[in-house]
């Protein structure tokens, strides 16, 4: 079957694509590489053995959409086309709104005469806020965003669950992301930030490239059992086999309609501090940082409860933390 993996050039959907592909499906990208490299195709191409075909395109143009859906004959659809930077996303609201809701709407607007009834959403733990119990389920109240970019990932669940709960045939899956580090054990394909890093393990193993002078820990002073924030780190191949699972239980279910949020995480928190220490012991490397104030806007501690993913899904991450730094580390060494 013919999946359309939007972003498909990016760091979550490169390795989706991958996971695809050894899962039996054929994927299928467009990506209009605003926020990735055409270099990761060549690094799938090693890995997979053949070209993927690709369609550079936007997602927000109907045309290039409704083009693809004629050309080939798709069977689902994984969608992680989207700005992503949280920092951008407050200082550009209606970029980020008109690109991450009008993708959105524009593949809703193809896929619904087309007859495409599968899709996987790349949601966000960010629709939590700061809960106020841990770990979070999928019942945990959905909180005001702390910045546009999750804003964005809100409207685009509550979009679904109304164009579903409308009545329209579809069967939609929002899985809602912790925090994906690592790389490809082949090294071939791995997380690729545009300048300074916005996420913790890209710029660990830059300061330990010496392509970042030092780290900063944000807050040393949360009420965590270190003091520094608390995240769920998932491998990156671990969140693209759950992709995989999702698109497999939707092509099992006999109803029509569906629609469903999962967490996708690995059920436990890792606190910055831990990762820094994790991180020297698997790569040999002293890690330069110093002890900063809090940043506005970090949360103290968050991570998922997976109990309904596992069972709904037949999945759940197996790879470890020290896994997940070695292979982060070792596609930096590649790169440098």
């Amino acid at each position: 079957m013919n999946v359309l993996v939007t972003g498909g050039a990016g760091f979550i959907g490169s390795h989706t694509v991958v996971a695809l592909h050894e899962a039996g499906f054929n994927p299928i990208i467009i990506d209009d590489f605003s926020n990735s490299q055409r270099s990761v195709l060549d690094g799938l191409e090693q890995i997979i053995g053949k070209r993927i075909t690709c369609y550079e395109e936007n997602c927000c143009d109907p045309k290039a959409l409704a083009a693809i859906f004629d050309t080939e004959k798709i069977g689902g659809v994984i969608h992680f086309a989207a700005h992503k930077a949280v920092g951008e996303s407050m200082e550009q609201p209606l970029k980020y709104y008109r690109n991450n809701l009008d993708s959105i709407l524009s593949l809703l607007e193809t896929m619904v005469p087309a007859g495409v009834k599968n899709l996987i959403f790349s949601s966000s733990c960010t629709v939590y806020g700061n809960p106020e119990q841990l770990p979070v389920t999928e019942n945990t109240p959905v909180q005001a965003a702390m910045s546009v970019y999750g804003n964005t990932k809100r409207i685009g669940e509550e979009i679904f669950r109304d164009l579903v709960s409308t009545g329209h045939p579809m069967k939609i899956i929002s899985l809602r992301y912790f925090n994906p580090i690592g790389a490809h054990p082949s090294a071939l394909i791995g997380e690729l930030p545009s300048g300074v890093p916005n996420n913790l393990v890209p710029f660990v193993t830059q300061t330990a490239a010496g392509i970042r002078k030092e780290l900063t820990v944000y807050g040393t002073d949360y009420d965590t059992s270190d003091g520094s924030c608390i995240r769920d780190y998932i491998h990156v191949m671990d969140l693209a086999d759950a992709h995989v699972a999702a698109i497999r239980r939707l092509l099992d279910l006999p109803m029509p309609i569906h629609y469903d949020v999962l967490n996708v995480g690995t059920g436990n928190g890792n606190s910055v501090l831990e990762i820094i220490k994790t991180f020297e012991k698997v790569s040999g490397q002293p890690l330069p940082y110093v002890l900063g104030k809090r940043r506005p806007g970090d949360i103290p501690s968050i991570y998922a409860d997976v109990t309904k993913s596992t069972e709904k899904l037949n999945w759940k991450a197996t790879r470890s933390l020290e896994e997940s730094l070695a292979d982060a580390w070792r596609w930096q060494q590649r790169i440098l």
